[in-house]
């Protein structure tokens, strides 16, 4: 049994590593969030040290290791983006290893430094790249492998999730720290093609906004026209209370790819495989971290040239 802490305990993504926590047979020891709304712990682990000062939080665990003997092994991380990077270090100086949710940080030479201080340590960094175990993903990478060398595909990637305008006045619409659109909802998306199709050869940003952006990312093997929104005006259905508010497709050649279902075990499965050594490791997220801080800084070029389908509505996108 590992002994666990976690940062960001009151986020929308940190229920999942709850989950992932418990039901890999592990200990949550204590958890830290500015907010104290964080119910969802008695669920889980009631037992739970909880904080909503780091500074606390990181003294107490300090209690635990020296005059208890309670060391933590892992230091899961659920806090806002442009955290990420500082909490990592964290992990690493307390000698825990770090399981950090995307993005890893918002800037690709922000990587290095982590790895250089990972390497002092001896303690590792732990990736989320969930897409990645996911079955029909998986699937889809072999084929690809298998396929006929050099053959380039065509590729369509949409990604919808309504939000409401909350977002925006959170810390997820400010830019600075979210990293914006892009990062904050498609990094996954672009780790998840860069894998299955190689490396980046052009990343063209034809519009970014604060709710939607869109693209195409010419890889190895594949062109891919990208489309993300957070508006729910752009969703090809209706409405209904309690239904789900979220769509995602990709195209490949003209054929759908299925992968609407099994997302939310998929978290569980990535600690058992950090917890048998087979985790992602910080290397792992370059590419996707690079093409998401390239989207973030270069100059849309407008609605021209070979843009996704849903740009035609071009009087509601520019």
């Amino acid at each position: 049994m590992k002994n666990f802490a976690l940062i960001g305990v009151g986020g929308y993504i940190a229920p999942r590593h709850l989950r992932a926590i418990k039901e890999t047979g592990n200990v949550l020891v204590a958890a830290l969030d500015k907010s104290d709304s964080v119910g969802i712990l008695d669920s889980y682990f009631p037992e739970a040290d909880f904080f909503t000062e780091f500074e606390r939080f990181d003294r107490h665990l300090e209690k635990l290791r020296r005059e208890k003997a309670l060391a933590i092994d892992y230091v899961s991380i659920c806090s806002p983006n442009y955290l990420h990077d500082a909490h990592v270090r964290f992990a690493l100086r307390i000698k825990a290893d770090a399981i950090c949710e995307k993005p890893l940080v918002l800037n690709p030479w922000n990587i290095a430094a982590l790895q250089a201080i990972e390497a002092e340590s001896g303690r590792r960094i732990h990736t989320i790249l969930q897409l990645r175990l996911h079955p029909a993903i998986a699937a889809l990478k072999e084929r690809i492998e298998r396929s006929a060398p050099g053959k380039i595909y065509e590729v369509d990637l949409t990604y919808i999730t309504a939000r409401g305008h909350w977002y925006m006045t959170s810390w997820k619409g400010d830019i600075s720290k979210s990293g914006g659109v892009a990062t904050n909802i498609g990094v996954h998306f672009f780790d998840m093609l860069s894998w299955i199709f190689g490396g980046v050869k052009q990343n063209i940003v034809h519009i970014r906004g604060p709710q939607r952006a869109a693209g195409l990312l010419e890889l190895d093997r594949a062109r891919v026209r990208w489309f993300l929104s957070l508006d729910g005006s752009d969703l090809p259905f209706t409405y209904e209370p309690g239904k789900a508010m979220t769509y995602r497709s990709i195209t490949i050649d003209g054929e759908e790819i299925e992968f609407s279902e099994g997302f939310t075990d998929l978290h569980t499965e990535s600690y058992r495989k950090i917890l048998a050594g087979q985790g992602f490791g910080a290397e792992e997220v370059i590419g996707s971290v690079e093409i998401a801080h390239h989207i973030r800084n270069v100059e849309p070029v407008g609605v021209k040239g070979d843009c996704h389908p849903l740009l035609s509505r071009v009087e509601e996108y520019v």
